[in-house]
């Protein structure tokens, strides 16, 4: 049978733009549908706009460090507004890149909301097309608890939108979105309160990275509560809105912000009109090639709730495209090892093992680790410190781990991530030379095993 298209990508977020503008460069006919906005979360309401808000924020250390250095400042001010719109022109300009990038490729784009109506027909607007591989990629959505005034809190997606810069803020989760929001609100200038029902954020990170994280955000003055939950919002006569804990406690704010997790974003797809399964968590069951279990389809990124970073969809998005129309250049995407950075303030970068998961797998490992106050605030009265942690397998030497936080650490633990990749000992990291006067050279001198 003759289709009307080769490919049919539902989602033009980072993976689903992958897919189908290295499909089309291999000979395929490709069609894109996008409801709401080109990019997907990570340009308009994810890693993009976050991290501009974050540099945002760091301007504020950088005004507190400048007088060590012999810099006399005057009066400054922040407007959230100019942030905002400078923000959003930034975004505008990144939508228009993934079009021409879409356009340009030879894909069809369709700007709408598609709907799968058979196993090889997707309906958009009304117009149907048949396809002979549809893939899903259609991403997630921020999900706040089905609590009395939920409507009063607001999600990742509208703390991008705020009109103002909320006086008092509750941030309530414990995950890196959670940790990074809070941050940024109290960086420029909001009181801030983090919430979190369990005894630590950041779980599944190595145990010093949570532990160093938590006593640095206290000497920023970051209010953490944690082994608390609210278990209601209501709007009171001033505007502003109570937050009644479990336990009873009262606390008052201006905005409520949920980060406590994200749904894949299923609605109205027209699942039901096919054969593919969900898993026990709701997020479209694939195997090692993502295919669902209704042959033509295939789903990638956060909907599949594996790992869930741009850079995974990106490598998912080339699988898929080099299997299906240029198999002699397909590799599997390999999940060992993946590079990732948390954008608190300080910041986190991390790859490989933690020493938890590390002992958990039965290694016997030694562990480095190094605490130091950076170069650039010995001239100045803070008081930050950083932390390089090394997990290393006693008998093999095999470095299994790199965690850091502090300036850069994203920058420095990329490359990091090559020497992992590659297999790299410690002694390796010791034989290597630093680059002199920096904090990664850290890395390659830890000589003794802290325990």
């Amino acid at each position: 049978m003759a289709y009307d298209f080769d490919l049919f990508v539902i989602g033009a977020g980072s993976g689903g733009v992958r897919a189908a503008r290295f499909a089309a460069g291999f000979g395929a006919k490709v069609a894109v549908a996008e409801s709401r906005y080109l990019g997907g979360t990570c340009v308009n309401v994810g890693c993009v706009p976050k991290k501009l808000l974050v540099y945002g924020a760091h301007v504020a250390d950088e005004l507190e460090q400048a007088q060590g250095f012999g810099w006399t400042l005057g009066e400054s001010h922040f407007d959230w507004g100019t942030l905002i719109a400078n923000k959003n022109r930034e975004i505008e300009r990144l939508n228009g890149i993934y079009h021409n990038l879409l356009v340009n490729s030879g894909v069809t784009l369709l700007q709408g909301h598609a709907r799968i109506t058979a196993a090889h027909e997707v309906e958009v607007d009304g117009q149907r097309y048949s396809a002979e591989r549809i893939l899903i990629a259609v991403g997630g959505w921020p999900q706040i608890p089905d609590i009395p005034g939920k409507e009063l809190a607001i999600s990742s997606n509208e703390a991008f939108y705020l009109k103002e810069l909320p006086r008092r803020i509750l941030v309530v989760g414990g995950g890196y979105i959670a940790v990074e929001f809070a941050g940024i609100f109290q960086g420029l200038g909001a009181t801030t309160s983090l919430l979190y029902r369990g005894d630590l954020f950041l779980r599944g990170f190595d145990g010093s990275v949570r532990t160093h994280l938590k006593e640095e955000l206290e000497k920023r003055g970051l209010d953490l509560q944690f082994n608390s939950d609210i278990q209601r919002i209501d709007r009171q006569d001033d505007g502003s809105l109570k937050a009644t804990l479990k336990e009873g406690r009262e606390l008052l704010a201006d905005c409520i912000f949920y980060a406590t997790g994200r749904r894949p974003m299923l609605d109205d797809l027209g699942l039901e009109n096919t054969g593919v399964e969900l898993d026990e968590r709701g997020y479209i069951r694939v195997d090692d090639q993502y295919q669902t279990t209704e042959p033509s389809i295939l789903a990638i990124g956060d909907v599949i709730g594996r790992v869930q970073l741009t850079p995974v969809a990106l490598a998912e998005g080339m699988a898929v495209a080099r299997r299906l129309f240029k198999p002699e250049q397909y590799r599997p995407v390999d999940y060992q090892n993946i590079p990732t950075a948390v954008f608190s303030q300080p910041p986190i970068g991390t790859v490989g093992l933690t020493e938890e998961e590390a002992v958990k797998a039965g290694h016997e490992v030694q562990i480095f680790e190094s605490r130091f106050r950076p170069m650039k605030l010995t001239l100045t009265q803070v008081q930050e410190k950083t932390l390089m942690k090394l997990v290393v397998d006693a008998e093999t030497d095999r470095v299994l781990g790199c965690h850091m936080v502090g300036p850069d650490a994203g920058e420095i633990v990329q490359g990091l991530g090559i020497a992992l990749k590659a297999g790299a000992t410690k002694q390796q990291f010791d034989e290597t030379i630093g680059v002199h006067p920096t904090a990664a050279e850290e890395f390659v001198t830890m000589r003794t095993p802290t325990r």
